[in-house]
């Protein structure tokens, strides 16, 4: 099965893609690969044992965002590398957000108690005068 976006080329649904094939797919020479490699820390394809660069289908996901910053919407290397830390940073604060609303009690209960417990405090203190 190969997934597209309708900017994007379907990407096939394998496990991993060789440099040629990836070359391919984003519409960029190898060495483009290579210095995007090195200048965006998102992008780290594993090695074989033969030492050639596997790239994953978020690898290829990745390089095709970052080829859109910088050949469609005009962003410098830097620019994008800014773009892509806060879109990271945004992305990992709803997860946080999420994973904690998740973490919160489901009903009032709790809540309850918490004021009756603060209510009988008030009133102790209230007695201390």
């Amino acid at each position: 099965m190969k997934r597209s976006t309708p900017d994007s080329p379907q990407i096939p649904d394998k496990v991993y893609f060789r440099i040629g094939e990836v070359s391919h797919l984003v519409g960029v020479d190898t060495h483009v690969l290579r210095y995007w490699e090195s200048e965006f820390s998102l992008i780290k394809p594993f090695r074989g044992k033969s030492k050639q660069r596997l790239y994953r289908r978020q690898d290829v996901e990745n390089l095709l965002r970052i080829k859109g910053l910088l050949h469609d919407e005009g962003y410098t290397i830097s620019g994008a590398k800014k773009y892509l830390k806060n879109l990271n940073r945004d992305s990992q604060s709803e997860l946080e957000k999420k994973a904690y609303q998740a973490s919160l009690p489901k009903d009032d209960s709790i809540l309850l108690q918490i004021k009756h417990e603060l209510r009988e405090i008030l009133t102790r203190l209230s007695g201390a005068d």
